[in-house]
């Protein structure tokens, strides 16, 4: 079921991650089955002028599976496909043997133990996963499990005399196989179910953003990748943010051309972040060290601003530095570009005073490209346009061009 949020964020998975993901659900579900106790069995039979014969086998266990490498992941329009084939396995189990017969008052009995190899086992699974308010369901609607071979060896008594009896019992060992597999998987994907409706519809990042991580619609199946929409926003623990619309995308891909991830992200998930952290009062600075730190006394500007020398005769300062509004992002398909609007007041410290002296407005334009390779993400970014005006002053007006 479909959300009222707007995706701002999607995730496909491609066909190297979808193998990864097979292999995890594969190692998950070898885990859950070893070991795994099947039904025991008891047959009965009459052999004339023998009498009555019993055999049973109990303690069954398969308490080892060999997958190997034989195995695909497949989409279909609405669910995921796991097909296993050639899987090994083994199992053990314990077998007696009596008969009594009139002829002979005192019942005869044997016992020992198994082995059984089994071969050619092929398991097929059915997997949906849903959007359910907002998080992830899975469930799986099908499951099937086919056996090609079983070899049992018998130890222990006169086994070499009751090995036919005991492979009587190979159709029942077989069923048990192949119904009690697909039980446990199915229940194996409840376990999974309740750790994807568990993952956190909100992370916090700090103490004042957090990442909606709520999922919006059902996952999109493609050929070869399925599509998660999320809705991706940052929100503001401390104060609310806008209701922003959806807007061209940033795609970063990880993995290289194999395709394991391949992220879209709206450029609204990096300006409701942006104005989470403008609207908590973080963008904020005070600039008190530079590179050329004699920019921040007044004798380096006596040529420049000479009121302010006059006035503060080498005195240190200090940039006050603050957005005016939240710094806007915009994506396109050659670059991103970003605008800052902020107010950078002059503070001077006299003496044990901290005296504000000019408030200049600054407004900065750039631009960059970024680019994903391998599990890092690199780009280059560059000044547009810097542009200086000043707001109010206490020490007479300047010639803004050359303080730019």
């Amino acid at each position: 079921a479909a959300t009222g949020d707007e995706a701002h964020l999607s995730a496909v998975i491609g066909d190297t991650g979808l193998a990864f993901a097979k292999d995890v659900l594969i190692g998950e579900a070898v885990r859950s089955l070893t070991p795994l106790r099947l039904p025991g069995a008891e047959k009965a039979f009459h052999v004339p002028f023998l009498g009555g014969i019993r055999a049973a086998v109990s303690n069954i266990t398969l308490f080892h599976l060999d997958v190997g490498d034989d195995s695909v992941v497949g989409l279909g329009d609405s669910a995921l496909v796991v097909v296993v084939s050639g899987i090994t396995a083994n199992i053990s189990m314990a077998w007696s043997y009596s008969y009594y017969s009139w002829y002979f008052p005192v019942e005869i009995s044997d016992s020992g133990t198994a082995s059984i190899l089994v071969q050619g086992m092929e398991v097929g699974t059915t997997m949906e996963i849903k959007n359910y308010n907002g998080s992830l369901a899975l469930n799986a609607t099908q499951c099937g499990c086919s056996v090609k071979d079983l070899v049992i060896s018998l130890d222990g008594g006169a086994s070499w005399f009751y090995q036919g009896f005991i492979n009587a019992f190979e159709d029942h060992i077989r069923a048990a196989v192949e119904k009690v597999i697909p039980e446990n998987i199915i229940g194996s994907t409840s376990k999974l179910d309740s750790l994807l409706q568990g993952l956190p519809r909100s992370v916090s990042l700090d103490n004042v953003t957090a990442l909606n991580m709520t999922f919006v619609n059902d996952p999109q199946y493609g050929n070869s990748s399925i599509e998660f929409d999320i809705s991706g926003l940052f929100t503001s623990t401390v104060a609310k943010t806008s209701n922003l619309q959806k807007h061209p995308q940033l795609s970063l891909s990880c993995g290289g051309a194999s395709n394991m991830l391949l992220l879209s992200l709206d450029e609204d998930v990096f300006n409701s972040a942006l104005e989470a952290y403008f609207k908590a009062g973080s963008m904020h600075w005070v600039v008190d060290k530079v590179p050329d730190q004699s920019l921040l006394n007044t004798a380096g500007w006596k040529f420049i601003i000479p009121r302010l020398y006059w006035n503060y005769p080498n005195d240190d300062m200090v940039l006050n530095i603050s957005m005016t509004s939240s710094p806007l992002m915009r994506i396109t398909s050659e670059k991103i570009g970003a605008t800052i609007n902020a107010d950078m007041i002059i503070d001077v410290l006299h003496g044990t005073e901290t005296v504000p002296v000019a408030c200049i407005s600054v407004v900065v334009s750039a631009s960059g490209v970024v680019e994903a390779s391998g599990d890092k993400v690199y780009g280059t970014v560059g000044l547009d346009d810097f542009s200086l005006s000043l707001k109010w002053s206490k020490i007479g007006n300047f010639h803004m061009s050359l303080i730019q």
